[in-house]
């Protein structure tokens, strides 16, 4: 397998040849200042990830990501701050660019669908190491615990 980059990025670049794509870290608060964050397992790509998905034509990022994670989760959520985009190649090789908002679940209760059929619930640290691919774990790393206070 060849060597992966992943970047989280700022803003999205215009380039016709990306997919695009956008998802959410799905926050609660276990207690006082500890965040988990809902990670999905897939089992057509067997992995773990959070949740996310392409857009549809003239979707906005926004609502696609609140889409995405209701349809993977189950979850009605609201967007709490935008976090970054990550940049990889998919399994077939394309450059897909996924735009990510902290959420805060506001109703909802997850359910076994044909996408996802096992949603976990992990403290931030443990969430990086469960992930299946580097994108999503340094996108958690890139998170600002602060600022997840803020939000929250």
């Amino acid at each position: 397998m060849g060597r992966q980059t992943t970047r989280v990025l700022g803003r999205a670049k215009a380039r016709r040849d990306l997919i695009r794509a956008a998802g959410g870290i799905v926050l609660r608060e276990a207690r006082p200042g500890r965040y988990e964050v809902a990670v999905v397992h897939r089992p057509d790509h067997d992995d773990w990830s959070l949740p996310k998905g392409k857009l549809d034509g003239g979707e906005s990022y926004e609502d696609c990501a609140l889409r995405e994670v209701l349809e993977e989760t189950g979850y009605r959520c609201e967007l709490l701050e935008f976090v970054g985009f990550t940049e990889y190649r998919d399994r077939r090789g394309r450059t897909k660019e996924v735009g990510y908002w902290l959420m805060k679940v506001v109703g909802g209760e997850f359910a076994v669908s044909e996408e996802v059929d096992e949603l976990r619930w992990f403290e931030l640290e443990i969430a990086a190491r469960a992930l299946t691919y580097p994108h999503d774990r340094a996108l958690l790393d890139s998170l600002d615990t602060v600022s997840l206070a803020r939000s929250g």
